[in-house]
């Protein structure tokens, strides 16, 4: 069993800013990420693309976060997707770089520890590969997703158009992109873009049961083998980082420890080395 850990209602370590439109909170292994826009559906700009990508930066940074969760204000729409009268100021120099969209959301895909995309709402444009770049992602009964790229002239930019083909299929990246569907809850669990599909009344215990599952695991392999499984997806995998982490775990304490509780039949407690 995964060991206990405190989830939304207790603060604990909290830093954000209460007029951001991104939040976010870490409370021991656990970092929310919140987007909290929820008049404009959370819609993000160039100011809160940039919000989110510090406040990644943040949660990856800190030693004891062992899962990351990102999830929308309100209960209507996890997130409307980038703000297209922001796109040609986005790709300025000036304002692009670092926090070019796609740039935040491959640096998302990239996290060390797990990430958990809570979908409280609708999910529409960017926001869906948004949801792509996370590990997991936890749907609520009622949500739609639509893809308008095509609608609007819009290529998409190439990782994201990878992740959609890699993490679903070709087919439903068709169906999006091409043709513009819209898709509703049950369509999406049953093509595999959502992990788990809940009522909204079991939400937020759903979304706390699978953090807490996954903070509880050892660190030091869930980190390799995150790494590892997403360079295997994208056809190029790193054999001998992926071989070095390996070594690394058979000779850990969270390996010694393990072994130890499955002996003595009681939790583990992993320290991440």
């Amino acid at each position: 069993m995964p060991r206990s850990v405190a989830f939304g209602d207790r603060l604990g370590y909290f830093r954000s800013h209460m007029t951001n439109s991104v939040l976010l909170s870490i409370d021991g292994p656990l970092a929310t990420i919140t987007l909290n826009d929820p008049a404009k559906h959370n819609r993000l700009d160039p100011a809160g693309l940039k919000l989110l990508r510090e406040a990644v930066e943040k949660a990856d940074a800190d030693p004891n976060v062992r899962v990351t969760v990102i999830t929308g204000a309100g209960d209507k729409t996890f997130c409307s997707g980038y703000d297209l009268g922001s796109i040609p100021a986005g790709e300025r120099k000036d304002e692009g770089g670092d926090n070019t969209f796609e740039v935040v959301m491959d640096r998302i895909e990239a996290m060390r520890m797990p990430t958990l995309c809570a979908l409280n709402g609708g999910v529409y444009g960017g926001a869906t590969d948004l949801a792509l770049a996370c590990d997991f992602r936890l749907g609520v009964k009622g949500m739609r997703f639509f893809m308008p790229a095509a609608r609007f002239g819009l290529h998409y930019y190439p990782s994201g158009l990878r992740r959609y083909t890699q993490k679903v299929s070709p087919s439903f990246a068709k169906r999006a992109f091409l043709l513009s569907e819209d898709f509703h809850d049950t369509e999406l669990l049953a093509v595999g873009y959502l992990d788990w599909l809940v009522e909204r009344a079991e939400f937020k215990d759903k979304v706390a049961e699978k953090a807490t599952r996954l903070a509880g695991l050892a660190p030091l392999s869930m980190s390799g083998m995150t790494r590892a499984i997403e360079q295997f997806a994208q056809a190029a995998p790193d054999m001998s980082s992926i071989r070095q982490t390996q070594r690394a775990c058979a000779t850990s304490e969270d390996l010694k420890e393990g072994l130890a509780a499955l002996g003595e039949r009681r939790t583990p407690t992993f320290k991440g080395r």
